[in-house]
């Protein structure tokens, strides 16, 4: 009988803990919210992206690229052709596949490099936006599981990026 009175007691001041703690925790989050509550927004930067001028103008340039080296397989499948031994077409099947291989990388490296600094131009913007507007925090959308419409600065950033 001692034993479960106890026992008893001991449940009682651990439900007694455990609600303590609840509130203290509760009124410990509402005291750092009222010392200075974040202006957080988000962007969609895949949007952002995707209406910048630059981004639509490497697309462009891309395009262009893919499509000169098709050409250029074309002219060098009917160059393979040409040739009349089995042994001249292996070899120049050879030299205009390494050919392919150095263009092909060529385009990928400077279609990289133009990507980065489209990327770093918008984040460069959405920083010194974000900082005029004065907020604290600003999350990707792809990042955020729900938020108010309010909150969403993507409009605003992709006006501001070139």
């Amino acid at each position: 009988m001692k034993k479960k009175i106890k026992n008893n007691l001991n449940c009682v001041n651990c439900a007694i803990l455990y609600l303590l703690m609840l509130v203290i925790g509760f009124n410990m989050h509402n005291f750092a919210l009222s010392e200075g509550l974040s202006k957080i927004a988000f962007v969609d930067v895949n949007n952002v992206l995707s209406k910048s001028v630059q981004f639509m103008a490497l697309k462009k340039e891309r395009e262009n690229n893919l499509d000169k080296l098709q050409k250029w397989i074309l002219s060098a499948k009917a160059d393979i052709d040409k040739q009349k031994t089995p042994e001249a077409k292996m070899k120049l099947a050879k030299k205009y596949d390494e050919e392919l291989e150095k263009k092909k990388k060529a385009i990928q490296e400077d279609y990289t490099n133009k990507l980065n600094q489209i990327d770093k131009n918008i984040s460069s913007t959405l920083i010194q936006e974000a900082k005029k507007q004065g907020y604290d925090i600003v999350l990707n959308k792809n990042a955020v599981l729900y938020a108010r419409d309010d909150i969403d600065i993507t409009a605003q950033i992709a006006k501001s990026v070139k």
